[in-house]
């Protein structure tokens, strides 16, 4: 097991923390290289089609009527932003 000094724990911490947010959610799926063409705005290292401040409105039609992922295996909008919309 490692063990730290009690120093080096709030370092270690926070480098902890920042590691996880610098890999983001964003898988292969999603990255902007395999993202749909229209997929054109890039927000936290995800591609997103424009109108994505409206998901209910402009993203049901690929991503299912509930955002959780749509028929031909889109992914979940859900499986990044939890709960957090609409």
């Amino acid at each position: 097991m490692l063990r730290f000094s009690p120093a080096l724990r709030p370092i270690t911490l926070l480098w902890l923390v920042l590691s996880a947010g610098a890999i983001g959610c964003g898988d292969d799926a999603t990255s902007p290289g395999n993202a749909p063409a229209d997929h054109t705005v890039i927000q936290d290292r995800v591609a997103h089609a424009p109108g994505l401040n409206d998901p209910t409105n402009n993203c049901t039609t690929c991503h299912g009527a509930d955002l959780r992922g749509g028929p031909n295996g889109q992914p979940s909008c859900y499986s990044c932003h939890g709960q957090e919309w609409p």
